[in-house]
């Protein structure tokens, strides 16, 4: 069995502004679908149901955008309907439950992680990546698959160093787990690593499910108020039955 995590964030990764609730927290999913399921279902069923609520070109393919979404951009202005809205939440949710996917969260509290540990704190993002990348090691364990990891671009300088964090787990391992066990199931040394404009369906749903994914966590931790009967919340309600038992951290 071969298999493609794909990655996104939500939230900011920088240790600026910690009192800001909106910056204090960093979330890092990962979307772990298996390869065959992914191209010959996954994907056709996602690009047709695009194609349903926003009609357009294959040529110029539409890229689902939390924040486009949400504030009704481009493309997306048609939900500005509410009939049209409630049409595209009642069939992504959908989608959602019925896909196969497993779902991996890690979040870290920027704030009580930089007052327990000082200047010594680890980079928000690459502590998260490390968590993820144990949890999909012990996925694909579990599964006797192997498989390898598609993070969205996040800038030249950025990509190169998350690159040489994933790397050096890939050769030394964790603290938790030697690099030997992560050669056992991951493919390849190099992270991959795209932009989601590329018509990356495993990229979209990573970016859609990151932030109620995040808030989720939080919410269970206390970290912050109960999510509202909104969109987020229900999409969360789909995807809770994805994760296994080591799929969520927080980090505080």
């Amino acid at each position: 069995m071969r298999l493609r995590l794909y990655v996104d964030e939500s939230g900011d990764h920088t240790y600026r502004n910690l009192e800001d609730v909106g910056r204090r927290y960093l979330g890092l999913i990962g979307v772990a679908i298996e390869s065959d399921y992914y191209r010959n279902e996954f994907q056709p069923r996602l690009e047709s149901l695009k194609q349903l609520h926003f009609p357009h070109s294959p040529d110029e393919p539409v890229i689902l955008h939390r924040e486009d979404i949400y504030n009704r951009r481009h493309e997306f202005g048609v939900l500005s309907d509410t009939a049209r809205n409630d049409a595209w939440e009642h069939d992504f949710i959908e989608f959602v439950r019925s896909a196969r996917f497993r779902l991996i969260t890690v979040v870290i509290d920027k704030k009580a992680h930089r007052e327990r540990y000082g200047d010594a704190a680890e980079h928000p993002y690459h502590l998260c990546l490390t968590a993820l990348l144990e949890r999909y090691r012990g996925h694909l364990k579990s599964v006797g698959g192997k498989g390898d990891v598609l993070a969205e671009s996040r800038g030249a300088p950025e990509d190169l160093s998350l690159k040489k964090v994933y790397k050096d787990i890939w050769e030394q391992g964790t603290f938790y787990i030697t690099g030997r066990e992560f050669r056992k199931v991951l493919t390849t040394k190099e992270l991959k690593v795209k932009k989601k404009k590329n018509n990356i369906a495993g990229l979209q749903l990573a970016e859609l499910l990151a932030h109620p994914a995040t808030r989720e966590i939080l919410t269970a931790r206390g970290k912050i108020s109960p999510i509202s009967p909104s969109f987020g919340a229900r999409l969360a309600e789909a995807f809770r039955d994805k994760y296994d038992r080591i799929g969520r951290k927080l980090f505080d």
